[in-house]
């Protein structure tokens, strides 16, 4: 069902945002539960709401229980100007729930897919076939459209929708290609999870804290490439606790690099061993991250040596991990794309406030983003390279082969001179 999270994300962005979900439990949970602003199961009321909402220069979330197909189309059919669009059906899994196709119900949806399976696989075919007509319109106007990695381009390109260039390729980015791995992963930006095994939401509420002091160091002296990911990190950190954002466990997460990543940790283990933290916390991040992932069509899908369709990388980490001081690592498949198509890597760290967490934390932590950073570097990337140069003059002994670069001047000299 419906996740609170970009509902959420939106809100603390300052922006008007507007989500499907087909099943009304789900969103009438996230509503209940303060997650989404606002619901409405009627386009003729959503449509208005939405134009007043943008006109009045209004933060909104606001859920549309029905088909998200329904939503795009008439947002094209209404000239809405979208800014930012994606799509997060779990198309990982089309034919067993991960789409519901529109037209149908919930409820003869579920049917369909357990009586008539192959009609079931044309219906969300046809249905592909439509969001894409509607999201094309919607970017000819000016929307940004990125792909999530969920197969959503992959799926759609099988079911015939126009979703591919003259050249084969797709008409547009993983959000990884754009955004996050230029951006963050190159740089080592990825992220990172703590779990406060006491229970207490005034841990939680010290660990933001100490979080927010650690990255608002590295701020003072970082360089230009990545101040705007620290001052992102920091507002979020800042709202995350009056934004209610806990719904289990007295867990958070931000987006940091490895000295982002093991200052932070550092700063937890010396509050657990002064008594500020009651008890022992779980370090833990995402496999969305700069190393533990190897998945050509999302998180290494900013690699263009030909290297994103290899499996190591995930493999090489998880043991790294573990040599270093991780408590626990998991290797597993499929996360967010599908069965066959990636590699996970996880762990978890429990820290005790003792020298010994002390210890793995900065080995483990500088292996475990670094790792990565090797890799994308000697793919070209520069941001990768920058930041990997930055880590071999703070971290002695840690030397990485960096690529040569060809200049282009001296290809076109070559072949001038050969002709």
């Amino acid at each position: 069902g419906m996740s609170g999270a970009q509902p959420k994300a939106g809100n603390i962005a300052g922006v008007v945002s507007v989500v499907a979900e087909i099943n009304p439990k789900a969103a009438q949970k996230r509503y209940e539960q303060g997650w989404v602003d606002e619901l409405h199961d009627q386009l003729d009321e959503l449509i208005p709401a939405i134009r007043q909402a943008v006109d009045e220069k209004r933060t909104v979330s606001m859920a549309y229980v029905g088909n998200v197909v329904d939503l795009w189309e008439r947002l094209a059919d209404e000239g809405i100007q979208v800014d930012l669009g994606s799509d997060q059906t779990s198309l990982h899994n089309p034919w067993a729930g991960g789409y519901y196709p529109v037209g149908l119900t919930l409820e003869a949806s579920k049917q369909m897919m357990a009586e008539q399976p192959e009609e079931f696989k044309k219906q969300v075919q046809a249905s592909l076939r439509r969001q894409v007509s509607a999201i094309n319109r919607l970017t000819a106007r000016g929307m940004y459209f990125f792909d999530y990695g969920n197969a959503f381009l992959l799926e759609s390109s099988r079911a015939g929708a126009d979703i591919l260039t003259d050249d084969g390729r797709f008409r547009y980015p993983s959000y990884v290609q754009d955004i996050m791995g230029p951006l963050f992963f190159d740089y080592g930006f990825g992220p990172f999870r703590w779990v406060c095994t006491s229970g207490d939401p005034k841990d939680l509420a010290l660990t933001d804290q100490l979080a927010a002091e650690a990255l608002e160091a590295l701020r003072a002296t970082a360089t230009d490439d990545i101040i705007g990911q620290l001052d992102d990190n920091i507002h979020w950190i800042k709202e995350a606790g009056r934004n209610h954002l806990v719904v289990g466990s007295q867990a958070r997460i931000l987006y940091a690099d490895a000295q982002g990543r093991t200052n932070i940790a550092l700063a937890f283990n010396q509050a657990i061993r002064d008594g500020r933290l009651k008890a022992p916390v779980v370090l833990g991040r995402d496999h969305h991250d700069v190393s533990g992932t190897d998945s050509p069509f999302r998180e290494t899908s900013n690699i263009y040596d030909g290297s994103q369709f290899c499996a190591d990388m995930a493999v090489q980490n998880v043991i790294g991990d573990a040599f270093r001081g991780a408590t626990w690592v998991s290797l597993h498949n499929g996360g967010g794309v599908g069965w066959g198509e990636v590699i996970n890597g996880g762990f978890g760290m429990v820290i005790d406030g003792s020298e010994d967490s002390d210890r793995h934390i900065r080995e483990m932590l500088l292996w475990d983003v670094n790792n990565g950073i090797a890799r994308r570097s000697w793919a070209r990337n520069q941001g990768s390279i920058d930041a990997i140069r930055r880590e071999m003059e703070r971290t002695p002994g840690l030397q990485v082969t960096l690529p040569n670069l060809v200049d282009e001047a001296v290809l076109e000299l070559h072949d001038l001179i050969k002709s």
